[in-house]
């Protein structure tokens, strides 16, 4: 199984109907894409420092399945967006 985590720090100007775009967009993701697993999206809840906005965590069998999610229309749409709304974005894929 791999494991594949993204990270968000908003631009200050993103507002919360932004915010919340983004995230729905991410969420919506689950039925759109087959090859997902798992998915979950979320919005930070303690506001530290070092904290970013908002985290996704999905799930794929394999590479394979990362390269269809990477590649696919839809999260290509919604990747763009994070780019433009986010001052900042992190990630990590690994296979347990």
């Amino acid at each position: 199984m791999l494991t594949h985590i993204v990270c968000w720090k908003y631009k200050p100007e993103t507002d919360a109907s932004a915010r919340e775009d983004h995230i729905g967009k991410l969420q919506a993701l689950q039925g759109v894409i087959p090859e997902i697993i798992s998915i979950s999206v979320g919005k930070d809840i303690l506001g530290l420092e070092r904290s970013f906005d908002t985290g996704l965590v999905a799930t794929f069998a394999d590479e394979a399945g990362l390269a269809a999610y990477t590649d696919h229309p839809q999260h290509q749409e919604v990747a763009a967006m994070g780019k433009v709304i986010a001052e900042r974005v992190v990630s990590v894929d690994f296979v347990e």
